[in-house]
């Protein structure tokens, strides 16, 4: 059983090679998830949320208006923190109670998907770090694509992360996934075979 960090800049398709890594029998615990299911109705993290951003982040139905507070917090790096500090400790408790779930299993790799993983310096907690990784422009391109969203928006987004680059330096496997997805089905294909068979 091994457990390795997996991560990648916004835009890089990290949740792509989740997926093909479950396909190949890992068990992928995701930060993203978790951080949705701990801003669900009735969880006190949303509560939290609603008492210090306001009722505009909150949607008719009461639940959280993402793109609202996306808006927020992605043009004001304090507000940004504020959010982190009501939501990262939440998202870890229940993502170690998930680790220790999926290493109980028959899994023969457990990998965890946490988006800012270099920039909360939690690679330590894994034997090693799977980046997912295409060059900015293309992170930029696809982001404004996939996002429906300005291109001065996708910018601040990614400049609220570590730059790509920097992570590539600090990873212990790469996946390019700048190409045509069979070369990243490929690469994941080659890794998988070194690192799990």
């Amino acid at each position: 059983m091994r457990l390795i960090g997996l991560t990648g800049g916004i835009g890089s398709g990290k949740s792509t090679v989740a997926r093909m890594l479950a396909d190949r029998g890992a068990a992928v615990v995701d930060a993203d998830l978790l951080a949705r299911e701990v801003v669900e109705p009735g969880q006190p993290a949303l509560a939290e949320i609603a008492a210090e951003f306001g009722p505009s982040v909150l949607l008719p139905d009461g639940g959280l208006d993402r793109a609202a507070l996306a808006a927020v917090v992605f043009a004001d790096a304090a507000r940004r923190e504020r959010l982190n500090a009501i939501t990262h400790p939440r998202v870890g408790a229940l993502m170690q109670e998930r680790i220790a779930a999926a290493l109980a299993s028959a899994a023969p790799l457990v990998a965890v998907d946490v988006p800012l993983l270099f920039e909360g310096s939690r690679q330590s907690l894994f034997e090693g770090v799977l980046l997912v990784w295409v060059p900015p422009d293309v992170q930029l391109r696809r982001l404004v694509e996939r996002g429906g969203i300005a291109e001065a928006e996708a910018r601040a987004r990614i400049a609220a992360q570590m730059p790509i680059d920097d992570k590539r330096a600090l990873a212990t496997w790469v996946i390019d996934n700048s190409g045509p997805l069979a070369a990243t089905e490929a690469q994941v294909d080659d890794w998988w075979r070194e690192n799990v068979t």
